[in-house]
């Protein structure tokens, strides 16, 4: 069977993919500038027959296998970049550098990938078409799937496109997908309330914006239950306020940040539009002015139906009935692998990488200064990878 083969193929070479796993942790860098991290990836390829291309806006790089055939393109992509948060998992190959940390898992993405385009390459006078293998920075909040795009790295376009996250508190080796919204757009609103400072002892005298801050924050809320339906999630969350110097000083204004999370595009121009509405009405009936602005940021993640039938498909090959599970709901997270999969038909998985046995349910999750990966699961990242891009390359979307 394909995917056992692969899989065996994986388990020879796991020390490799281990390895470049621990050198990319042991030395996070953050946002569009990853020139250590894909420094260490090329050197760790250099021996495969790959076609290297680079762009201008960021560190991002497509390197393609070609097979010895004509056929379609497949797309496997791998995020780079790491978090501005210190590390506390005490492990011996832990970051080295203070305030940063691969707590997403990207480390382990870039490692997988690597894998399968080492994996992939032994099979090249096998494979008909092309393998595009997206090393990619600038995930957190960079846009750097949107850049690398900009810049003409994946033209032309493939036919297909996946990519792999792992989750350190889900099963063991167990893979999960879902139809349509995968994870969430992610966007940010920023409000200025506007008063007229004064003495705390005399509100009467003043517009005082913090009251009306807090009354904004009360009516999002409200909003979300009783504008729109709960039978697709949305969520409105107001995660900063600042306001004032003192205690006995009202302030002229109140600042407030928040994010914005939705599963359509059309929900997402609604609580656009009603957020801006209810914080300037708000804010007027407190005798205040609010001004609001809104930061677009990740799209909706809509994975194609095809592509999970495919992805469920090698997975439960690979690890039987309990190697997947098909996700009852979307996840509010967000990912800019969505600018990729608004343009290819693919899916985004996620691979559960709790140790073998464990109480996953209270393992640290992404994001985490203590999260945790057991490195025994990776090779099965990479020869998923791997089996995705060769089913398709033979058969499509059968």
């Amino acid at each position: 069977m394909l995917t056992s083969s692969l899989l065996a193929a994986a388990r020879d070479i796991e020390p490799r993919i281990v390895a470049l796993r621990r050198a990319i942790h042991a030395e996070p860098e953050l946002g569009l500038d990853t020139p250590l991290t894909l420094a260490k990836v090329r050197a760790e390829l250099a021996d495969l027959p790959l076609e290297w291309r680079t762009g201008t806006s960021c560190t991002g790089a497509v390197a393609t296998l070609k097979g010895a055939k004509p056929g379609p393109s497949v797309l496997l992509r791998g995020d780079m970049d790491a978090l501005p948060m210190p590390e506390n998992t005490g492990l011996p190959f832990a970051s080295t550098i203070p305030g940063r940390m691969h707590a997403c898992g990207h480390d382990t993405h870039t490692a997988m990938l690597a894998g399968a385009a080492r994996i992939l390459a032994a099979r090249q006078s096998e494979i008909a078409g092309e393998v595009r293998f997206m090393f990619q920075p600038g995930e957190e909040g960079w846009h750097g799937a949107r850049y690398m795009i900009e810049d003409g790295l994946l033209d032309p376009l493939p036919d297909a496109a996946f990519a792999l996250h792992i989750m350190p508190n889900s099963p063991h080796g167990v893979i999960a997908g879902k139809n349509g919204a995968m994870l969430a757009a992610a966007d940010q609103f920023d409000i200025v309330v506007k008063g007229r400072g004064g003495h705390a002892s005399l509100p009467h005298d003043t517009a005082d914006p913090v009251p009306a801050a807090a009354a904004i924050v009360s009516a999002f809320q409200a909003m979300v239950t009783r504008r729109f339906s709960a039978a697709e999630a949305t969520v409105v969350t107001v995660s900063m306020i600042e306001a004032g110097t003192a205690h006995n000083i009202i302030p002229d204004h109140a600042q407030m940040r928040g994010t914005i999370r939705t599963l359509s595009p059309e929900r997402r121009a609604a609580v656009h539009a009603a957020l801006a509405e209810v914080a300037q009405h708000t804010a007027r009936a407190h005798g205040c002015e609010a001004e609001v602005t809104i930061t677009p940021g990740f799209p909706v993640t809509l994975n194609d139906p095809r592509a999970v039938t495919l992805a469920e498909n090698v997975a439960k090959e690979m690890g039987g009935e309990e190697g997947w599970q098909r996700l009852a709901h979307s996840l509010m997270g967000a990912e800019d692998f969505s600018y990729v999969l608004e343009k290819v038909p693919g899916a985004m998985l996620f691979l559960g990488v709790a140790k073998d046995g464990a109480d996953w349910k209270s393992c640290c999750g992404i994001h985490s200064s203590r999260m945790m990966v057991d490195e025994s699961v990776l090779p099965k990242g990479s020869a998923f990878l791997a089996a995705c891009a060769l089913r398709y390359l033979e058969r499509g979307w059968e």
